[in-house]
């Protein structure tokens, strides 16, 4: 079943660490935002592969936002 990553604070995506067709495991950075300074990790909620990525670096994304996909 597929499942929405989504970001968790307003940020620009500094980093994407994941590709699609990817497997990453539970807790595994997808794609790392930047906000204030900071690179905060935006991780996997479980095990699988990575479906789709929803933005490019450089990207401003909001809060809530899907940033991928997670079969």
């Amino acid at each position: 079943m597929a499942e929405e990553i989504k970001a968790h604070i307003t940020g620009v995506v500094f980093q994407i660490t994941a590709k699609t067709g990817d497997r990453v495991s539970a807790g595994d950075a997808v794609i790392v935002l930047e906000s204030m300074k900071m690179e905060i990790p935006v991780e996997a909620p479980r095990a699988g592969a990575v479906k789709e990525i929803r933005v490019k670096e450089g990207q401003t994304v909001q809060e809530g936002e899907t940033v991928a996909i997670l079969e």
